[in-house]
């Protein structure tokens, strides 16, 4: 996990591992902290304060009911309970649950809903989102996808703000 800290208030980032429904909690953002920057972390985070600037995971990002998220988030998973203003790219699945406020385009293979919830802005779904082009928060690059040599006719590279990843459709 790398981010860079700005804290304004009194901090809990925690690295032991307690259990949350998709894998270790890793890392967890208390109520009452805040920071500005870029958040990158490989397992599941919990973020409950305040988070501002860009947010990239390769598991599971849970956003509590006191959190306050500003900025563009990428991750296999997204859970939301709390406020999220930004764009969202929720590779498998995003949640938004009863308590969620969330304001800005959204890309995704599952979305769930509960009632109470409130999403402002356009959905993109169908097929893995890792094919289509991912929705970009205003002045980033733009994603680019071009067909690979080799044996599957399926398959693509794309090129997300500098960084390759391989595609299957």
């Amino acid at each position: 996990m790398g981010f860079q800290d700005t804290k304004k208030g009194s901090s809990e980032a925690t690295s032991g591992q307690r259990s949350v429904g998709s894998g270790p909690l890793t890392a967890f953002i208390d109520q009452g902290s805040e920071f500005s920057g870029k958040l990158c972390f490989k397992d599941t985070v919990r973020i409950d304060g305040k988070l501002e600037g860009e947010i990239t995971s390769d598991n599971t990002l849970i956003v509590g009911e006191t959190g306050e998220i500003r900025a563009s988030i990428v991750s296999e998973v997204v859970v939301v309970s709390g406020l999220v203003e930004g764009d969202v790219v929720a590779n498998r699945q995003l949640t938004l649950q009863k308590t969620a406020r969330l304001n800005g385009d959204v890309q995704t293979s599952s979305l769930l809903v509960e009632d109470g919830a409130v999403l402002n802005g356009t959905v993109k779904m169908g097929g893995s989102p890792r094919a289509a082009k991912p929705v970009m928060p205003e002045g980033s690059s733009s994603a680019k996808a071009t067909q690979t040599s080799g044996s599957d006719p399926g398959a693509r590279e794309a090129t997300v703000g500098g960084v390759k990843d391989r595609l299957k459709r």
